[in-house]
């Protein structure tokens, strides 16, 4: 996939929360290093203990919650396809190593073991297969809930329903920076010239890959214009049903409802 992203410096909240987020995952600093070095996701993902499957989540991952990629990657070709850091991933890289010297510091200063503990108790993880960086554009009365309209990177608009007491607990307002949490099974895939539902939020790219899996569902990696990546699961009948391929442009809708969002503390 050629990289058509303009570059810009990413806002160092969120240079930070990256840093934070693969600072508790060593294997993603060590692929990101790689990456820079050898220049191909196979090489890299070899070099960093990681299969290529795990390498190429662990990309999406990060390019998914920084506002533009970290890695660049052309898919296929010599080697399992080709791929580099980004400027903003460039200064990702040298970030965590100041954040690295300013961890030592923090492990020195803490009294006791519990308070690192309840540090990691803080940190956040979720099953939630897709999650994406986003920003609030506008929050709408909805009955007793809200709907929030998100703005994913590139402008892209979507909803989430939520409670209104969750509003007020998340502190949402236009502006703020947002964790769009969305479970794969959520999603609903269709060829783009099938009708769509309006009822629900719709999500347009082509499908990078293919996972098949001999005990369930496949796993079809979303490529979306603004460089983020969807992972859902649908079965070989439904693709076929749809004429989806790799390569194919695909439809992704899911309703509001199931749109989760987190905010940094």
């Amino acid at each position: 996939m050629a990289d058509r992203t303009t570059h810009r410096p990413l806002p160092m909240s969120t240079l930070s929360l990256l840093a934070q987020h693969v600072s508790r995952r060593p294997q993603r600093i060590a692929l990101l290093e790689q990456i820079a070095e050898q220049g191909s996701i196979t090489r890299a993902a070899k070099a960093a203990g990681m299969s290529y499957k795990a390498a190429w989540d662990a990309i999406d991952e990060l390019n998914n919650l920084a506002d533009q990629p970290l890695v660049a990657r052309n898919v296929g070709g010599k080697g399992g396809g080709g791929a580099r850091l980004t400027p903003a991933g460039e200064r990702l890289l040298q970030l965590h190593q100041r954040l690295q010297t300013i961890q030592a510091e923090v492990l020195q200063a803490a009294d006791d073991d519990a308070d690192l503990q309840l540090l990691g108790r803080l940190m956040l993880r979720t099953s939630a297969r897709n999650q994406l960086s986003g920003r609030v554009r506008a929050i709408h009365p909805h009955g007793g809930n809200d709907l929030i309209d998100v703005e994913l990177p590139g402008g892209t608009l979507i909803q989430a329903q939520i409670t209104r007491s969750s509003t007020a607990h998340l502190q949402l307002q236009p502006g703020v920076a947002l964790l769009v949490l969305i479970k794969a099974g959520w999603l609903q895939l269709s060829e783009v010239g099938a009708v769509a539902d309006p009822a629900l939020n719709t999500l347009l790219g082509h499908i990078e890959q293919i996972q098949i899996e001999a005990d369930g569902p496949c796993e079809v990696r979303i490529a979306l214009p603004n460089g983020q990546t969807l992972c859902a699961q649908a079965t070989t009948e439904q693709l076929a049903a749809q004429a989806l391929v790799v390569g194919s442009p695909v439809r992704a809708q899911f309703a509001a409802s199931q749109v989760l969002l987190g905010t940094q503390v």
